[in-house]
């Protein structure tokens, strides 16, 4: 028997209140009425994760990743409902690598120690700053102190895999106050830190301050320095780049992740979640309410692609030049390699084994050498 790993990812859309830079499928969930909200919505997860089962038959559960939203505004029994849905349905290798995304104002040491008991082994945790303007130019409700406060907690629920989530390039952070940042980070010992440059997506609160004038827009050479900075600064207390925006400890790379660059199958369930196997990929209806709708009435699918050899290739390339491990060559046209030649003859590209990976310098530019080299 011929088993396939696959990865799961749940999507939980509710926060307490929506950032302005977010651009994520996420909605405020309400107090008066909670239960009204949650309760369908879960059981309609469960529901489509046993049509997962049956549609992916003889597979194994490689990784689990639970992630919105604000996964932890659920309960440790909501929680629970989750996870035994999960492995009432589907053969979980014995290691895998379960994640749960957390904001700090949302922990407290009884969930913590709930949700470890019933699986959870891998925290992500989103901290984004140390600096008390920078959180609150973020909408970001939980103080500097508080991110210490639940990796403390986290450890003592028994968690030793704890990733923080980091972002760079909020109007008014200085490199210094960039640096606080990774500072403190780095005291706390993950064994995982994600830093993000700050992106601004159209029809967000944030765009919008920017357009009207009330605040700069991020300037490339202050996030290249902030770049450079982190890279230099997680390199040092041993923890190396395997994505051009992710550092680990050895062996503490994001499994889940890694199958979504390495383009592995994976199934999303839950409102908007994407999905992608045997070639296809597919997506949810978006708003909670219309996906449980169509949970009901058998597919919460809204649409799919069928990928092309050419599609898939593209991708590919896309996607490895963002690992430290490269993509091979041989996915190169003959002119896309003329051309990759030139990036690797000015130093921004290195080959090695019939591989090409980024340099440092040309981690700065990923995506701009991605679109100068393919057809």
């Amino acid at each position: 028997m011929t088993w396939t790993d696959v990865g799961l990812y749940i999507h939980i859309p509710w926060c307490r209140a929506r950032c302005g830079y977010c651009d994520f499928n996420t909605y405020v969930l309400p107090e008066d009425g909670r239960s009204d909200v949650v309760d369908p919505y879960l059981r309609a997860v469960c529901e489509e994760l046993e049509m997962a089962s049956r549609r992916l038959g003889e597979s194994r559960v490689a990784t689990v990743y639970v992630g919105g939203g604000t996964p932890t505004m659920m309960s440790g029994e909501e929680y629970a409902v989750i996870m035994d849905a999960v492995t009432r349905n589907f053969q979980v290798v014995t290691d895998a690598e379960i994640t749960t995304e957390a904001n700090p104002e949302t922990l407290t040491p009884r969930l913590l120690e709930q949700i470890r008991g019933i699986g959870v082994n891998r925290l992500s945790l989103g901290m984004q700053s140390a600096v008390g303007h920078v959180l609150a130019s973020l909408d970001r409700a939980h103080t500097p102190g508080r991110v210490a406060q639940a990796v403390a907690w986290a450890r003592s629920a028994g968690f030793d895999n704890l990733s923080l989530d980091l972002i760079y390039g909020t109007p008014g952070e200085s490199l210094a106050e960039w640096e606080t940042t990774l500072d403190a980070a780095l005291a706390l010992a993950p064994e995982h830190v994600s830093a993000y440059s700050l992106i601004v997506e159209d029809g967000t609160p944030l765009s919008r301050r920017m357009a009207a004038g009330e605040l700069p827009c991020p300037d490339d050479d202050d996030l290249a320095d902030k770049y450079l900075m982190a890279d230099a600064t997680l390199a040092a207390a041993g923890l190396g780049w395997y994505e051009v925006s992710n550092w680990a400890l050895p062996g503490r790379e994001c499994r889940h992740n890694m199958a979504y660059w390495r383009s592995t199958p994976w199934w999303g369930i839950g409102a908007g979640a994407h999905s992608f196997h045997d070639g296809v990929r597919w997506w949810n209806h978006r708003r909670p309410a219309t996906y449980i709708a169509h949970v009901a009435q058998g597919s919460p699918v809204e649409g799919s692609e069928r990928l092309s050899a050419d599609q898939a290739r593209v991708e590919a390339v896309m996607l490895g030049l963002r690992l430290a491990e490269g993509m091979d060559e041989s996915l190169l046209t003959d002119t896309e390699r003329a051309r990759a030649q030139a990036y690797v003859d000015s130093g921004r590209l290195v080959r090695h084994d019939g591989r090409l990976m980024c340099s440092l310098e040309g981690r700065l530019i990923a995506d701009g050498i991605v679109r100068e080299i393919l057809d």
